[in-house]
C-alpha cells in the first residue's frame, strides 16, 4: 500500500514537471507572439480600436468552446492529447499572424491562437484538479501558473531583443524583425510536443475511473449558482483581462512616447518575472493567510500599481517598479481563483467548473478590449490600462462587500 502510494506520488510529481516544462514553452510562444501582433498591426497603420478588436478576436472561439472542452477534459483519459492539439494551434496561429496581409487576417489568426491557448490551459488545469490531492492543489496550480508567468517573462523579452531599439514602425528592418519573432514563437510552441506525446500521465485519478469515466452533468447555470462562484469568476476575468490589456496596449503607449520595443519587452518581462516569484511562494502564503484575503489584496494592489506604469512610461525605472509590484500581486490572484473554484465542486465536475471560469475569462477578453479601446479613444492608449485597473479594484471591493 505504501509502495503504491509512493509510486502514485512519484507519477504526480513527474506529471507536474511535464506541465511546468510545456507551460513554460507554450506561454513563451504565446507571450512572444501577442505583443509582436500589436507591432504587426502598427505596421499596417492600425490604431487603438483595431488593436482592441484583434485582442477581442483572440477570445472569440474560446468563448463558445470552453464549456464543451471542459466537459471533454473531465472524461478523456489521455488528456495530454488535448494539450498537444493546443500547442499545435498556437503554432498555427503564430504562422497565420506572420503571413497575414492585413488586420482582418491577423484577427482570424489570433482567434486560432486563442483556441490553442484554451485547449492547452484546460488540459493542464483539469489534469491538476484530477490528479492532485486537494491539500496540494495550491502547489499544483501555483507551480503550473508560475510556468505561465515565466513564459510571460521570457516571451516579451525575446520579442524586445529581436525587435530592437528602432522606433520606425514601418521600416523594412522592423517588418523583418516582426517576422523573425513570430517564427521563434512558433518554434517554442512546437518544442512542447515531444514532452506530451509519451504516456507520462499519472495513473491514479480522483474523478476518472480506469474502466468507465464518470461524466460531468454540470451546466453553466449550475456552476454559477454555487455560492461565491460568480464572484471568483469575476475576479479571475479581471485578472486575466489585465494581462491582455497590458500586453496589447503598452506597446501603443510606448510608441506614442517614443519608447523602444526593447524597453517594452523589458517592462513586460519585469511584470512576468514578478508573477513567477509570487506564484512560487503561494503554498507558503496560503498556509499563513486566508485565500480570500490574499485574493482581495492582490486585486487592490495590482490595480493601483499597474495604473502607474503608463503614467511613468518615460521614466523606465519608475514604470518598471510599478509593474514589479503589480506583477507580484497579479500573479497571486489567478491560481487562488483556480483553487477556490476547484474546491467548490465535486471532483467529477472540476473540469467543467474550471471551463466556466475560462469561459468567463474569455468573455472578459472579448468585451473588455473593445470597451477599453473606446476608452482609449478619449484618454489615449493609457486609458485602456486604467480602465482595467479600475475593474481590478472594483472586484476587490465586491469581495469585501460579499464578505
Amino acid at each position: 500500500m505504501v509502495a503504491g502510494s509512493k509510486a502514485s506520488s512519484s507519477g504526480i510529481m513527474r506529471w507536474l514537471v511535464i506541465l511546468i516544462a510545456t507551460g513554460l514553452l507554450s506561454q513563451t510562444a504565446l507571450n512572444l507572439v501577442r505583443p509582436v501582433t500589436t507591432y504587426k498591426l502598427i505596421s499596417f497603420g492600425s490604431g487603438s480600436f483595431t488593436v482592441g478588436a484583434v485582442t477581442a478576436a483572440y477570445a472569440i472561439l474560446p468563448l463558445f468552446t470552453a464549456m464543451m472542452l471542459g466537459r471533454v477534459s473531465s472524461r478523456i483519459r489521455r488528456i495530454r492529447f488535448l494539450m498537444v492539439a493546443g500547442v499545435g494551434l498556437i503554432a498555427v496561429g503564430g504562422l497565420g499572424i506572420n503571413l497575414a496581409p492585413n488586420a482582418l487576417a491577423v484577427a482570424l489568426a489570433s482567434a486560432v491562437l486563442g483556441l490553442g491557448h484554451l485547449m492547452f490551459t484546460i488540459g493542464g488545469q483539469s489534469s491538476i484538479a484530477r490528479y492532485f490531492p486537494d491539500s496540494d492543489l495550491d502547489k499544483g496550480f501555483g507551480w503550473f501558473t508560475a510556468a505561465y508567468a515565466a513564459g510571460q517573462f521570457i516571451g516579451p523579452l525575446i520579442a524586445g531583443m529581436v525587435l530592437g531599439s528602432g522606433t520606425d514602425a514601418v521600416s523594412a528592418e522592423r517588418i523583418a524583425d516582426i517576422s523573425l519573432s513570430l517564427w521563434i514563437g512558433m518554434g517554442a510552441a512546437l518544442l512542447a510536443v515531444p514532452f506530451l506525446l509519451p504516456n507520462w500521465q499519472p495513473r491514479v485519478s480522483k474523478s476518472v475511473s480506469a474502466t468507465s469515466p464518470e461524466r460531468s452533468s454540470a451546466s453553466i447555470g449550475s456552476v454559477l449558482r454555487i455560492k461565491g462562484m460568480a464572484s471568483h469568476i469575476f475576479a479571475s476575468m479581471t485578472l486575466l483581462s489585465m494581462l491582455d490589456i497590458l500586453t496589447a496596449f503598452l506597446p501603443l503607449v510606448a510608441e506614442k512616447h517614443n519608447v523602444t520595443p526593447a524597453a517594452v519587452g523589458v517592462l513586460l518581462a519585469i511584470r512576468g518575472c514578478a508573477s513567477v516569484v509570487s506564484r512560487l511562494f503561494i503554498p507558503k502564503l496560503s498556509a499563513h493567510f486566508e485565500r480570500r484575503d490574499l485574493l482581495v489584496t492582490s486585486l487592490y494592489v495590482a490595480g493601483v500599481s499597474i495604473a502607474l506604469a503608463p503614467v511613468f512610461i518615460d521614466v523606465l525605472w519608475a514604470s518598471g517598479l510599478a509593474l514589479l509590484i503589480g506583477g507580484f500581486f497579479l500573479g497571486l490572484g489567478q491560481p487562488m481563483t483556480m483553487t477556490m473554484i476547484s474546491t467548490s465542486v465535486p471532483p467529477v465536475d472540476r473540469g467543467a467548473a474550471l471551463a466556466v471560469r475560462l469561459m468567463g475569462n474569455r468573455l472578459g477578453q472579448v468585451a473588455l478590449p473593445v470597451i477599453s479601446s473606446t476608452v482609449a479613444a478619449g484618454l489615449g492608449p493609457a486609458g485602456a490600462v486604467w480602465f482595467c485597473c479600475a475593474l481590478l479594484c472594483l472586484s476587490g471591493a465586491e469581495k469585501n462587500l460579499r464578505h
